[in-house]
């Protein structure tokens, strides 16, 4: 049986992932700032800032699944937000790697979150996993997590790195705030409208992280989105008709986003249509092809 170490488990990705894991029948246990709650999972403790580590966490595991991180939008992009972004994904890496390189193990892959920001504003290109990297913040803090997972494959390690598109879940994330205002007869369409979202169904991203557990020919970049990507107009109108609720307001200028998020607008104004093809090739097989079946699904 196989046990899996999940940093950031406490997240809303991570707790999804840990239940299906453990429904499954494997060994899960976290890394984590703080003691856990869970019955059937063990906490290791660690100090990211302060280069802790309890090193029992990597005794008996087979997986590492990276998704450690600080919250993209949980605050202003300040020059000390921004360094916090980037160091809380790739030193953390940093810091399990340092363990393998000293202590005994039988890992034998890692696979990590990444971010679709990696490509940027891109318009209306459909963009895959080949696209070239942005030169935004976005941009560069992707490449810089990435290669930081890549160094595991100084220890022969199978790396997995997942580009993740919106996450929707009624749980958190960016589908919980557009969903409010929509909620209450206020919402309204997000600057032209015509930006692309790359959404995923979280139960579609916790099946994509278990097949790269199990199938050990996965290995390398893949796009972490539903094969057909929706504008903010649609993905809007969606809730709306979901929820049942009037879409009456005018579009929020993107001007006035700007203004009030500043260089944090790209997450709402930024366009990113993502291609799903390669990890469909690889086998993958979605549940939820339409954000409308998706949101009948997390409304219903």
């Amino acid at each position: 049986m196989n046990h899996i170490l999940i940093t950031g488990g406490s997240g809303l990705l991570g707790q999804k992932l840990t239940t299906e894991l453990l429904n499954r029948g494997y060994s899960v246990s976290h890394l984590s700032r703080h003691t856990g709650t869970h019955p059937n999972v063990k906490t290791f403790l660690w100090d990211v800032k302060n280069n802790i580590i309890d090193v029992n966490c990597i005794r008996g595991v087979d997986v590492i699944i990276h998704l450690a991180g600080e919250g993209i939008a949980d605050g202003k992009w300040t020059h000390q937000r921004k360094k916090d972004i980037i160091n809380s994904r790739t030193k953390s890496i940093a810091l399990v790697y340092s363990l393998l390189k000293t202590k005994p193990h039988k890992v034998k892959s890692v696979i990590s979150a990444s971010g679709v920001g990696y490509y940027g504003d891109s318009g209306d290109i459909l963009v895959t996993e080949d696209s070239q990297p942005s030169k935004s913040f976005l941009g560069e803090c992707c490449v810089k997590w990435e290669k930081a997972v890549d160094k595991g494959t100084e220890f022969e390690l199978r790396i997995v790195k997942f580009r993740t598109g919106v996450v929707l879940t009624t749980q958190g994330g960016a589908l919980a705030k557009m969903a409010a205002p929509v909620k209450y007869g206020f919402g309204a369409v997000l600057g032209s409208g015509k930006q692309w979202v790359p959404w995923i169904h979280i139960e579609d991203a916790v099946n994509m992280y278990i097949l790269a557990v199990e199938n050990e020919m996965i290995k390398g970049v893949y796009n972490m989105v539903a094969p057909l990507p929706v504008t903010n107009y649609q993905l809007t109108l969606a809730i709306a008709k979901q929820l049942e609720r009037p879409l009456w307001l005018p579009h929020v200028p993107a001007f006035a986003l700007n203004l009030f998020l500043g260089e944090m607008a790209v997450l709402v104004l930024g366009s990113n249509k993502v291609a799903a093809n390669k990890i469909e090739k690889a086998g993958f097989t979605f549940k939820y092809l339409t954000v409308e079946d998706a949101l009948e699904e997390i409304y219903g």
